[in-house]
């Protein structure tokens, strides 16, 4: 996925189609350690090229494997992801002003596959559950711990009362008699 400025201004004013497999495994696990396994990650779209930049119209599609975050099993977590980047073919020139976000042509050479692998990284989710963990009603615990659910430490909370402070609850309830 990557194409030198001089082939992209080749193609100016026309679009370029994009249908392409590509692996991306090797680049993700070296980002985050967290991503067991990574299919091929299906990229579809366009490119738009004029004069200064290369607009990337983007959809990509796979599968990524994570561990559950309570069994440490591995999910499968499906990716669809769409975008549009940008991709200056002449850093001189800068009319995109700094509000757009954009990278610069390296070397001559645009290259897609960082960007992908970044786009990629965004969709990790905090938390991935497996069907198993999903289906317990119940936390998992051990012996002198126990993992709670917010609302279960609120509750417990508000029925505990300090024992350093046990004796004004009983001055209050002689004064309400």
């Amino acid at each position: 996925m990557k194409w030198t400025v001089i082939e992209l201004q080749k193609l100016r004013d026309s679009e370029l189609k994009m249908d392409e497999m590509i692996d991306v495994t090797k680049g993700l696990q070296q980002k985050d350690p967290e991503i067991r396994d990574m299919s091929l990650v299906h990229v579809t779209g366009r490119v738009d090229v004029d004069s200064q930049k290369a607009t990337f119209h983007i959809r990509l599609s796979g599968t990524m494997t994570l561990p559950c975050s309570r069994t440490l099993v591995d999910v499968d977590y499906p990716i669809d992801v769409n975008s549009i980047e940008t991709f200056l073919l002449n850093p001189q020139v800068n009319d995109l002003g700094e509000a757009d976000h954009y990278y610069e042509a390296e070397a001559g050479i645009v290259d897609l596959v960082p960007v992908i692998e970044e786009l990629l990284l965004l969709e990790i989710p905090l938390q991935v559950l497996c069907e198993d963990a999903l289906k317990a009603d119940s936390l998992p615990q051990g012996n002198g711990w126990e993992v709670m659910t917010e609302a279960q430490l609120k509750n417990e909370q508000e029925n505990k009362v300090d024992p350093r402070l046990a004796g004004l609850a009983d001055l209050f309830k002689s004064d309400k008699e």
